[in-house]
């Protein structure tokens, strides 16, 4: 809908929409479900308007900065590839340069938001950066940028313990880890839909180090994601809505697995896209244990 409007009001604008990847929210939707568990766990419930709109507003920027990182690194590789041969950048919509300083602008306002917390926020900010510029360039390195992706798409959750605590404890990083493994499962559902071009264009994924296995791998990631969140819910000492969103996350990730028996494309990408309710159905435990606690 925003997309067609600004298509009819602005065209000139169309490009640079599409490259901060506006046009396709699922990214956006991926960052912000762990970062809001972490919010509220962190705050004990709802959070405070300045942190709830600066970690919203913070993944907005910071995804769409990292989408356009991501772009400018595969810009004479992405018309190569049948899912990303039409991006602004491939195409020569947008100039590599005037992508770079809407990056700039982008990561300008990322910070000025960051700056409103406190010093362990900000330093944390800085590591965030380093893995979202530096994973555009793994894929070419190893055959795990998934997990540095991982990692990446985690930090929000130690960040939000920062900005809320001033520190990060324990319990956080179990957190994290659980959404690493879980960013590892469904990227690797994603890196499977490119893994013949990428094949030819010798791009390197966890799809590709998994090969016959990438089924079993990925069902052992949501497996360990399941723990490790199961782990996190003693910590927290949540009560039965945190365990009945982990029964509804469980079962998606046996959607998931069903949807990729046969490794087609467009299944593989039904279940990547399907992991936003996985993120869904976690928050509405959270939301559920302070709601009858």
């Amino acid at each position: 809908m925003i997309t067609q409007q600004i298509s009819r009001r602005w065209p000139q604008l169309v490009p640079f929409w599409q490259l901060m990847r506006m046009d396709r929210p699922i990214g956006t939707l991926l960052l912000l479900w762990p970062t809001w568990w972490a919010l509220w766990l962190a705050e004990g419930g709802l959070p405070s308007l300045h942190l709830f709109v600066v970690f919203t507003l913070g993944v907005i920027l910071m995804r769409a900065a990292g989408c356009i990182l991501n772009d400018y690194a595969d810009r004479n590789l992405d018309g190569h590839v049948e899912r990303t041969r039409n991006r602004p950048l491939a195409t020569g919509a947008i100039r590599p340069r005037d992508a770079l300083l809407l990056c700039g602008a982008l990561l300008l306002l990322a910070l000025l938001l960051v700056l409103t917390t406190n010093t362990l926020t900000i330093q944390l900010a800085f590591g965030a950066f380093a893995l979202a510029a530096t994973y555009p360039y793994m894929k070419r390195h190893t055959h795990l940028p998934q997990i540095v992706l991982g990692a990446a798409f985690s930090m929000g959750i130690v960040m939000a313990f920062a900005a809320s605590r001033g520190t990060v404890p324990p319990e956080a990083w179990l957190l994290f880890s659980a959404n690493l493994l879980w960013t590892t499962a469904y990227d690797t559902f994603y890196a499977m839909v490119d893994r013949d071009d990428d094949l030819k264009i010798g791009i390197r994924s966890t799809a590709i180090l998994f090969g016959d296995m990438d089924r079993a791998m990925t069902a052992s990631l949501q497996g360990l994601t399941l723990f490790t969140l199961y782990l996190a819910g003693t910590r927290f000492e949540l009560s039965w809505p945190w365990y009945l969103g982990l029964l509804a996350a469980a079962l998606l990730f046996a959607w998931q697995q069903w949807l990729v028996r046969n490794r087609e494309r467009d299944a593989c990408f039904q279940a990547f896209l399907n992991n936003n309710y996985v993120g869904l159905v976690i928050f509405l435990g959270i939301l559920g244990h302070y709601l009858v606690a």
